[in-house]
């Protein structure tokens, strides 16, 4: 089990139970969201590599339509992941553990962070 499905069940258990009928929807876009930031973070650190190495990979242009792809594809993953019978599995495994106990705010605080590093490395560069 990887880290994105445990976050991805602490969603949604804490909001199977106040939003029972969009908890997987609300898990699922967290998920996307803090995969692609991730994302984002790598991609400015190694454009930023590798414009102090003068390497010329790929205009800007290209590469946010690259990242828009990717997005979109990891939004499809993430549904398709989570959304049937693997995610019932990984749901049963995952109770016989303990509880998890990660605070929601900490969570969603995580792509704000994570975009807030971005965009500093961004100035940087």
């Amino acid at each position: 089990m990887t880290t994105f499905d445990t976050l991805f069940f602490h969603f949604f258990q804490h909001y199977k139970t106040k939003k029972n009928k969009k908890a997987n929807s609300i898990a699922t876009f967290y998920v996307t969201v803090l995969q692609c930031s991730l994302l984002l973070l790598l991609g400015v650190f190694f454009a930023g590599f590798f414009r102090q190495m003068h390497v010329d990979t790929m205009s800007a242009s290209k590469a946010w339509t690259l990242f828009i792809l990717v997005a979109i594809f990891l939004y499809f993953k993430n549904w398709m992941q989570y959304g049937g019978r693997k995610r019932k599995v990984l749901n049963a495994k995952i109770i016989k553990k303990k509880k998890l106990s990660y605070n929601i705010w900490l969570l969603w605080l995580l792509p704000i962070v994570v975009l807030g590093l971005t965009y500093v490395l961004f100035q940087a560069v």
